[in-house]
């Protein structure tokens, strides 16, 4: 890394706790700056004013579902464009074609292994 030149941002949004061990230990190698919400509403006051270089989001939240975060984000001058990687233990086609239609760059379906984390976090923070 350059001087200068920060760590990338990831940040994940889910209400589980598994997954967001998960997350940490599948970016644990990597030289990033993590951040946590266990909340849509908590991460967007975080989110309306810092851009991160990857977003893991999952879909089902008890506050506000993934999909509906995502379209939120989405509308946001800041977030049209960030890169975002959804989260779920249901592996339904019909959120998968609604989060692409969004913009959402991947879909993970829990159960995944480290390594599919790890993965996809080389992948779109490169």
């Amino acid at each position: 890394m350059l001087m200068g030149e920060s760590k990338k941002i990831v940040v994940i949004v889910d209400n589980s706790p598994s997954v967001q061990s998960l997350i940490m230990r599948g970016t644990q190698g990597l030289d990033i700056e993590l951040k946590s919400f266990d909340s849509a509403e908590g991460a967007w006051d975080y989110l309306q004013s810092n851009q991160p270089d990857l977003l893991f989001l999952g879909v089902l939240m008890p506050d506000k579902d993934g999909i509906t975060f995502l379209k939120e984000l989405r509308d946001s001058a800041l977030h049209k464009d960030t890169s975002v990687v959804m989260i779920s233990s249901k592996d339904y086609a019909q959120d998968k074609i609604i989060v692409k239609e969004l913009g959402a760059l991947d879909f993970l379906t829990m159960p995944m292994p480290i390594s599919a984390v790890t993965n996809m976090a080389e992948k779109y923070l490169s």
